[in-house]
């Protein structure tokens, strides 16, 4: 049957689909609000198909139509993480945060020189906690901690070094990463939209969008910024985080249960590889956290009115990695000092900054030919 008009039924209920079973979920209409590209007129040659969504992942095929004014093949958007890919923060500020930390605390003894921690970073294979124990078991631990209180010592630690970190991004000293502004405009004179992602950021957004300002006005003119609140106003988040959906004590059990499965598999991957001594960086991305991924993903390129497939995300995390893949949407790496150790199997190719031999709008292109 002909489906004449944005009105038709199937646009206000949608299936969600498990392995278990299938059920039909109301959506009231007034939180179902689509993207510029999709017609509100009567429709002709218009095809459209809604796949199954998961509660851990999910995805929506996108809507196409023959009245598109660019052919897709040349469509081209542009989706970038902050953290390592603007700015690299662990490289300019993780020493000085740690040194930080150590002097609110009283910890005149301990002041990390570059080479020490690099020396702990190499050992350590960047856990920080190990990092810690490595350093005090070598020059020794406070003489008024009781062995019993050493891990409650460690996680204060880390806890004022990460206030440290987070002030040190916000007073706006550390720099962008070269290139990251020359690109910016490359894009914004071909006429590429750029999208900066802070919804899944390991700091805060506040934090995050400290470091895109300073880009300052005339580059943040040029670009969107993909928020948590962006990505709940969006279509796909509205689908996925609204009133209208909902779910059953069957769905949350077995929600906790496959977060339970995935701790466990990360605790024993660990242990192998510590017993193996093997440098590899294990991809803690949780199904939740996995899915918040894949709704910023999907936002972005809402936002940008380019389809998920004529996307790339630009990311420097496993996380974003995950979700790219998960969804259809092409990704390069830019390596940071936290990630130059890591692989990214899931990646279409990996790099070590912008412009130059590395990444350019006219590497992109090609990458999104080939892909």
């Amino acid at each position: 049957m002909a489906m004449e008009t944005a009105s038709c039924s199937i646009l206000n209920t949608f299936r969600f689909c498990t392995n278990s079973s299938s059920k039909l979920y109301k959506i009231p209409r007034k939180h179902l609000q689509f993207p510029s590209f999709f017609p509100l007129s009567p429709l002709r040659n218009f095809n459209s198909s809604i796949r199954k969504l998961y509660t851990d992942g999910l995805f929506v095929s996108s809507f196409s139509s023959s009245t598109q004014e660019t052919p897709p093949s040349r469509q081209l958007a542009v989706l970038l993480e902050v953290e390592g890919v603007l700015m690299d923060v662990y490289r300019w500020g993780n020493r000085e945060a740690f040194n930080a930390a150590f002097r609110k605390l009283g910890l005149d003894c301990a002041n990390w020189s570059q080479p020490v921690y690099q020396d702990l970073v190499k050992k350590s294979m960047g856990d920080e906690e190990k990092m810690l124990v490595l350093f005090f078991n070598r020059i020794g631990w406070p003489t008024s901690l009781p062995t019993s209180e050493k891990e409650t010592f460690m996680k204060s630690v880390l806890r004022e070094k990460k206030t440290a970190l987070d002030e040190l991004v916000m007073s706006k000293s550390l720099p962008l990463r070269p290139g990251v502004e020359d690109f910016i405009d490359e894009a914004y004179e071909e006429g590429v939209p750029v999208v900066m992602l802070t919804a899944y950021c390991k700091s805060g957004e506040k934090q995050v969008r400290s470091i895109i300002e300073k880009l300052g006005n005339d580059k943040m003119e040029k670009i969107k910024i993909i928020g948590s609140e962006e990505v709940k106003r969006s279509s796909y988040g509205q689908l996925v985080f609204g009133e209208g959906v909902t779910s059953d004590l069957g769905e949350q059990l077995a929600k906790e249960a496959r977060k339970a499965v995935s701790a466990e598999e990360q605790k024993i991957a660990k242990e192998v590889a510590s017993i193996l001594k093997l440098t590899v960086d294990i991809d803690t991305t949780s199904s939740e956290g996995l899915q918040n991924v894949v709704a910023a993903l999907r936002a972005g390129a809402e936002y940008a009115n380019v389809p998920v497939g004529n996307c790339v995300l630009v990311s420097g995390s496993q996380s974003g990695v995950a979700g790219a893949e998960r969804i259809g949407m092409p990704c390069i790496v830019v390596r940071s000092s936290s990630t130059a150790r890591a692989e990214f199997p899931g990646a279409k190719a990996i790099m070590d900054g912008f412009g130059g031999a590395d990444l350019s709008i006219s590497r992109l292109r090609q990458i999104q030919g080939s892909s």
